[in-house]
């Protein structure tokens, strides 16, 4: 790559969209985890980012290179359902690594500091970030990308060598995070509220040129088109969430990119006993984003972003409701159809019957196979809540046929093992097949919270960070255990359940 400067596509669009600023300075800087496969991965030394480089930008951001062109941007969102302008209120863009050009495409991802400092949306806040959530927002996103599922990454964790004052004074940290981009439902959200209605076209337009949707372009209503491709991609992401047990927390419209990428790790956890209605965040009292619910209100986040689209469908906004109302119908229809291949997955069998040429009941009665396949699921996650079953480790024990618990043992187990063994029979994958399947549906390990919890506890009260990087590598191969780091399956016991996490803020 010859050009080795950050570049700022996203500051050709509206003023009203970003604030020019540079975040804080900060007294003593530094560089706690560098997240070195990804540094190589971006190319970063073109850039001559490193380590000691960001320290010295980081003492004094107003004289740094790095931060010549530096903003934060400004985007609303419905949070907990109620409507409020946002913006970055403890994060600044440092701006845009070109990681390919193919034709007319350039290929860019953010590079942004989190817990920055103040920015004009910070509402009252200081804009700093403790060391802990920073910790452990660095740990789920190279967990989830792990596993294989869409997530922004953390490059880095440098702390800041000040205070930060929460319930009580907290050590100051720096997250730095790569993502696709930062364009979020909450950004077409501020986009529809503006005076001026060339704002959102423009945001239009270049959301479909930063995410290289050409095709879209050539579609009959461009704005149905993206509306449609985003639901897709918001299907593939939550599909995923579901098949490893992950409970996002806060699923607010300004933390749903619109890239497809897991993005704002904050109350998040991974559910150990399996419940529909399981929730962590310490904030969400009444189960709004609990671990079942996740469907339904991605879905409704796609409704507020489909609202914002409404000049761009039609001009007639009736029509185009209309027209907006016949592409979210279809999300029921095709979200069931994602997870169902994905439950069909992790019991190592096949989708056939999910297939367009299956869709119509025909001679071999398709639909009837898909009911049975859906009974089938549904039975296994019944037992499963009804014993409180670890949702991880109950899949690998089918995996393996490990049953050593009292609870398989239960005519209600034994009779499902049977119907599952004559499906697995009856289906087109062969044995070698289906075990690969489920091998590659089914993590070994999860960053389980009361493991995520020690370590944090470890790594911010005593700054051993020895057993955070034992798990950070562990989750890193959640389909690779290795034998010494069994132990990282184990549930938690009674006493070490990790009931509520917070958002750290």
């Amino acid at each position: 790559m010859s050009d080795s400067t950050l570049e700022f596509s996203y500051l050709n669009l509206p003023q009203c969209f970003y604030t020019l600023q540079k975040p804080a300075s900060f007294t003593d800087p530094k560089c706690l985890l560098w997240n070195e496969p990804v540094a190589t991965e971006l190319n970063l030394s073109t850039y001559k980012i490193t380590p000691e480089a960001l320290i010295r930008a980081l003492k004094n951001s107003n004289e740094s290179y790095l931060f010549k062109n530096s903003y934060s941007q400004a985007y609303a969102g419905h949070q907990f359902g109620h409507f409020t302008i946002l913006g970055d209120g403890r994060a600044t863009m440092l701006g845009e690594l070109v990681q390919d050009k193919m034709n007319s495409f350039t290929k860019r991802v953010d590079l942004q500091l989190k817990g920055s400092g103040q920015s004009p949306y910070s509402r009252q806040g200081d804009g700093r970030a403790a060391l802990g959530p920073m910790l452990r927002e660095y740990l789920m996103s190279e967990a989830m990308h792990g596993l294989g599922i869409p997530t922004t990454r953390s490059l880095a964790v440098f702390t800041t060598g000040e205070k930060v004052i929460r319930e009580e004074p907290l050590e100051g940290a720096i997250l730095i995070r790569i993502a696709s981009s930062h364009l979020r439902v909450g950004t077409f959200e501020f986009a529809a509220i503006q005076s001026d209605p060339s704002a959102l076209k423009a945001l239009f337009d270049y959301t479909l040129d930063r995410q290289g949707l050409s095709w879209v372009h050539q579609s009959e209503n461009r704005a149905l088109a993206f509306l449609s491709y985003v639901m897709q991609e918001q299907i593939k992401l939550i599909t995923e969430w579901m098949r490893v047990g992950f409970i996002h927390g806060v699923m607010n419209t300004d933390n749903v990119a619109l890239s497809g990428e897991t993005i704002d790790y904050g109350p998040c956890a991974f559910m150990d006993e399996y419940h529909p209605k399981t929730v962590f965040s310490s904030i969400d009292r009444h189960g709004r984003y609990a671990f079942s619910q996740q469907p339904a209100i991605i879905q409704w986040n796609l409704s507020r972003f489909a609202e914002t689209l409404i000049p761009l469908i039609d001009q007639d906004s009736q029509k185009a409701i209309e027209k907006a109302k016949a592409v979210l119908t279809q999300f029921y229809q095709k979200f069931f159809e994602s997870w169902h291949q994905m439950m069909l997955g992790k019991l190592g069998l096949s989708s056939e019957s999910l297939s367009p040429a299956n869709r119509v009941p025909s001679e071999g009665s398709s639909q009837d196979e898909i009911e049975k396949d859906q009974k089938l699921i549904a039975d296994l996650l019944q037992w499963m809540e009804n014993h409180e079953c670890d949702y991880t480790n109950t899949f690998l024990d089918l995996q393996m046929q490990n049953f050593k618990g009292k609870h398989y043992a239960e005519k209600e187990f034994q009779k499902w093992w049977n119907s599952y063994q004559k499906r697995l029979k009856e289906d087109r994958l062969s044995d070698k097949a289906s075990l690969l399947l489920m091998e590659k549906s089914n993590p070994k390990v999860i960053p389980r919270n009361h493991q995520v919890e020690a370590s944090l506890k470890a790594a911010t009260q005593s700054h051993d960070l020895s057993q955070f990087k034992r798990l950070l590598s562990a989750v890193k191969n959640p389909y690779d255990l290795k034998s010494e780091d069994a132990e990282l399956q184990e549930p938690p016991k009674e006493d070490e359940k990790v009931r509520a996490t917070f958002c750290g803020t």
